[in-house]
């Protein structure tokens, strides 16, 4: 039988995303807006906020922002809407410039964030097989993660390595043992058309390569078809993350009105395997933050 700490599962809410347009789809981007679709998240049991910054003048919130006191009006938000709440920040960039994610990581102090861990040729195809969009290079050599991570241990933040392939997930072993990163926390992103795909029978080979005892999570991109995904990591003892950055679709095909659809079913799925939601304090042990911050 699991004890109680394993039965229990760090839910993250990923909130709104990179570029999603909110004309097109319901992604929350002013301060007020963010706040109440964080609290809906936090009310069907997400403890974790993984959180990117929209311009906010009118017209633009499809566009992100570095803007530091942007960044500290969002989250001073968040965390007076979702009492004890933890803070998962956004760190992505293209090119080799981190001043603005570090910027902002140094003025609000998240407990967790993101730090994509290997470069990843950021491909998709029409059904005509024409590019999606131009091919893209999502470059994070290793000068560029070292940099983000000397920021996040000034702060006290927990990295959140997003690994889009096996190999990176590999290279993460590799930082910790030449001594660029002591604690790890991995983040298997399955779904993007030219990294892993979202599938459920992959989840157990990629354990068989993360360092022992480090907590993991998916990140699951695509349509109702990445809900067995989820059901796969909760049962094999991962947290769990999902929200509108993520997918738009619940487990039965139809369109979440907002992030708290996706969580109430995430949790739904944590209880399919036998395991509960954990409390902001239970979610910390997971992570072992006051092992960061201490």
């Amino acid at each position: 039988m699991a004890s109680t700490m394993e039965s229990k599962v760090a839910v993250t809410c990923a909130l709104t995303g990179v570029l999603t347009d909110p004309k097109q789809h319901p992604v929350p981007v002013t301060v007020k807006e963010m706040a109440a679709s964080a609290r809906e998240a936090f009310e069907a049991g997400a403890t974790v906020m993984h959180v990117h910054f929209r311009q906010q003048e009118p017209g633009k919130g499809h566009l992100p922002t570095w803007e530091p006191e942007v960044a500290a009006e969002i989250l001073d938000a968040i965390r007076n809407a979702c009492p004890e709440v933890i803070i998962n920040m956004t760190t992505g960039t293209v090119g080799r410039d981190v001043s603005g994610p570090i910027a902002c990581l140094k003025r609000t102090q998240p407990e967790i964030a993101a730090c994509n861990s290997g470069s990843l040729n950021y491909l998709k195809t029409r059904s005509d097989g024409s590019w999606a969009w131009p091919p893209m290079l999502f470059d994070n050599p290793v000068e560029k993660i070292q940099e983000m991570l000397d920021a996040m241990g000034e702060t006290g933040t927990l990295p959140e390595f997003e690994c889009f392939d096996l190999g990176i997930v590999r290279s993460v072993g590799l930082y910790q043992e030449n001594g660029m990163a002591k604690h790890l926390d991995y983040n298997f992103v399955m779904g993007v058309a030219s990294g892993m795909p979202a599938d459920p029978d992959l989840l157990p080979l990629l354990l068989r390569y993360i360092k022992p005892d480090s907590p993991w999570q998916v990140t699951a991109i695509g349509r109702e078809e990445v809900w067995p995904l989820h059901q796969k990591a909760a049962e094999l003892g991962g947290n769990l993350r999902s929200g509108l950055e993520d997918t738009f679709y619940l487990p039965d095909g139809s369109k979440a009105r907002g992030n708290g659809d996706l969580m109430e079913a995430l949790v739904q799925v944590a209880r399919n395997a036998g395991r509960e939601p954990a409390s902001p304090q239970e979610a910390r042990k997971i992570f072992r933050l006051a092992e960061i911050q201490g």
